[in-house]
């Protein structure tokens, strides 16, 4: 219940005792002697009263009552208007000010410390993304320096067996790391508006073939078969390099989260306004209570923690920035111990209506 419909109940409540308390003391001033005369009674005087108090304290009374409803409506307006506003932050727009009054009441006061709040959150998440961006790059030369020295030593034809197996396993390790830095820089700058996407006209079905021959590939250690059910030739505005990025992402974890001899199923629809990209695949699942957080970053379920699968938990956070800078949506469904699914949506370009 709102606070106007309380103050409303509460002034309405109020305003009847008020009322009984009034005909309460119009009786006893009105009333008639202890000790009447034989043969008049009360009821006359009574009934009397009751009509002086509803003639007289009743419509005083409603109009005192709407009054009232008036008045709380008209002061407890801002209130509504800065719980509205309130609701408009989030993450990507703390950089925005409230409006304030100027009248300096306690409104005005309250949206002044909801701006310095805000404007300290919008603060504080800036410097985390300058420190990450920095932390990133800074990151970059080493890394590349070590995986140019250890390509280099593993050329050298003097090495053991054993040496040269833990120079590959250094090399894969710094490989997966080099592959965190580049999400995670990606996503910090994501974050920034500081990546230009170039849209135009792209022939989806074109793309959807693409990566369906490059998981063909990727599938054949694990004996995974893979198919495609549907292609229907769609278009959609797009930048043709993070559309097949993301369509890589997802194709990798079906891949990587798969089982043995499993499959993975792609398929292209038209669904509407909508082109519609579905990509399933059997394996172990997500159960339902972490199923809402798979596309947050470095989350990875207990499956994958336990798996000797490599992953770091950002390919499905990139894959949801990828298809939200592309006004699209993306959906995930699972059953556990059966299969996965992921749904991508993204808006078909006007010659396709």
């Amino acid at each position: 219940m709102t606070i106007r419909k309380r103050l409303t109940i509460w002034y309405a409540v109020i305003m009847f005792v008020s009322l009984a308390a009034m005909g309460a003391l119009a009786y006893h001033e009105f009333a008639p002697d202890p000790t009447p005369d034989p043969g008049e009674g009360d009821d006359s005087d009574l009934g009397q009263v009751l009509s002086i108090l509803f003639w007289c304290g009743v419509p005083p009374a409603l109009i005192a009552l709407a009054g009232g409803w008036w008045l709380m409506r008209r002061a407890l307006a801002p209130v509504a208007e800065l719980t509205g506003a309130m609701e408009k932050i989030h993450d990507k727009n703390l950089g925005e000010r409230i409006p304030r009054s100027g009248n300096g009441d306690e409104l005005d006061r309250l949206t002044e410390v909801f701006n310095a709040m805000t404007a300290r959150l919008d603060d504080g998440f800036r410097h985390i993304r300058e420190f990450t961006l920095h932390a990133s790059h800074e990151l970059k030369t080493p890394l590349t320096v070590l995986h140019g020295e250890i390509e280099t030593d593993l050329g050298d034809e003097k090495l053991s067996e054993t040496q040269r197996e833990k120079l590959a396993s250094q090399l894969d390790e710094i490989q997966r790391l080099a592959k965190i830095v580049d999400g995670l820089t990606l996503l910090t700058k994501a974050d920034a508006g500081q990546v230009a996407l170039k849209f135009e006209p792209l022939a989806l079905d074109e793309i959807v073939r693409e990566v369906f021959e490059d998981t063909q590939i990727l599938a054949r250690s694990g004996n995974i078969s893979v198919s495609l059910a549907v292609c229907e030739p769609v278009k959609t505005s797009g930048d043709r390099h993070r559309l097949r990025q993301l369509l890589l992402n997802l194709a990798d974890n079906a891949v990587k989260y798969n089982q043995p001899a499993g499959r993975i199923e792609f398929s292209l629809r038209r669904a509407g306004e909508m082109a519609e990209l579905k990509i399933f695949n059997t394996g172990t699942g997500i159960s339902p209570e972490i199923l809402p957080r798979v596309f947050d970053r470095f989350f990875r379920g207990a499956a994958a923690q336990s798996s000797t699968t490599d992953g770091c938990g950002l390919g499905l956070s990139i894959a949801r920035w990828i298809t939200t800078a592309h006004r699209g949506e993306i959906h995930l469904t699972s059953a556990p111990g059966k299969m996965t699914e992921v749904i991508v949506r993204l808006p078909l370009v006007e010659t396709e209506k």
